[in-house]
């Protein structure tokens, strides 16, 4: 007499490990869409198409009337680089349909006030 052997279990795909995966990368995403502030609705920036790419993570924004704004609100330059580092990199983000001698104005007026570099943030051209 012949025993038969028993068929072996099937194992099922392991799709426990795979939503995980996709869970945590939902996750990550979702977090790391929020820790950059939003610029203000009304500000359309200007556009480039040779730039090399730069976060704006404490941007100091113009709008088309020329009013100064962060983030948080309404500020003026020297609120704002009392906020800075002594020798610190300004990111300015202007509108495009701000006067150019305005823009010019704010930059001097945040080198006169400590900073070291001030640079334009523009959107790039498509």
């Amino acid at each position: 007499m012949r025993l038969t052997r028993p068929k072996p279990a099937n194992r099922g795909e392991p799709t426990i490990a795979l939503i995980n995966i996709v869970f945590l990368m939902l996750i990550f995403f979702l977090i790391a869409g929020t820790l950059v502030p939003p610029q203000p609705e009304q500000l359309e920036l200007i556009a480039t198409s040779e730039a090399e790419n730069a976060p704006p993570p404490d941007t100091l924004f113009i709008n088309s009337d020329g009013e100064l704004m962060q983030a948080s609100g309404p500020v003026t330059v020297e609120e704002f680089m009392a906020a800075q580092d002594e020798g610190s990199t300004i990111r300015l983000a202007a509108d495009r349909n701000l006067a150019a001698a305005r823009l010019i104005e704010v930059a001097a007026k945040l080198r006169e006030a400590g900073a070291d570099r001030v640079v334009v943030v523009t959107e790039r051209a498509r």
